[in-house]
């Protein structure tokens, strides 16, 4: 089975540098424990930078972003990005980027209709 993991690292607006590490067992209360601490600490999510350096990870922050406790589609996705990033993308790109992601164990589809379904698993899923 593989270990989860949760990291994040953070710069406050005085340039110290904070990493918050969770290995093994990743629940629900531990997450939001780390994000109580950032508050404990006044940092704020908006100051940290979240590398977009692929088309994946732009995907994946619309994922988590716009769609973190619902469905969604491809075509909900392709929206979402265009108007995120104001540059057009395919949608076959999206639908390939959505199967590796299945396939990672990130998110879970299912046949909605003529098109497929996405929903991205949450902790307590991951962990069974």
């Amino acid at each position: 089975m593989v270990e989860k993991r949760f990291r994040m690292d953070l710069k406050d607006d005085k340039g110290v540098k904070y990493n918050f590490n969770i290995e093994g067992e990743i629940t629900k209360d531990k997450i939001i424990k780390v994000f109580e601490l950032m508050e404990l600490l006044n940092l704020q999510q908006e100051k940290t930078k979240i590398k977009l350096d692929s088309i994946g990870s732009k995907i994946w922050n619309i994922i988590y972003k716009y769609f973190f406790t619902m469905s969604f589609t491809s075509t909900m996705i392709l929206e979402k990005f265009e108007d995120e990033y104001d540059q057009p993308i395919k949608l076959s790109i999206i639908s390939t980027y959505l199967l590796r992601f299945v396939n990672k164990g990130k998110i879970t589809r299912s046949k909605s209709g003529r098109e497929w379904s996405y929903k991205i698993k949450t902790l307590t899923t991951m962990n069974s």
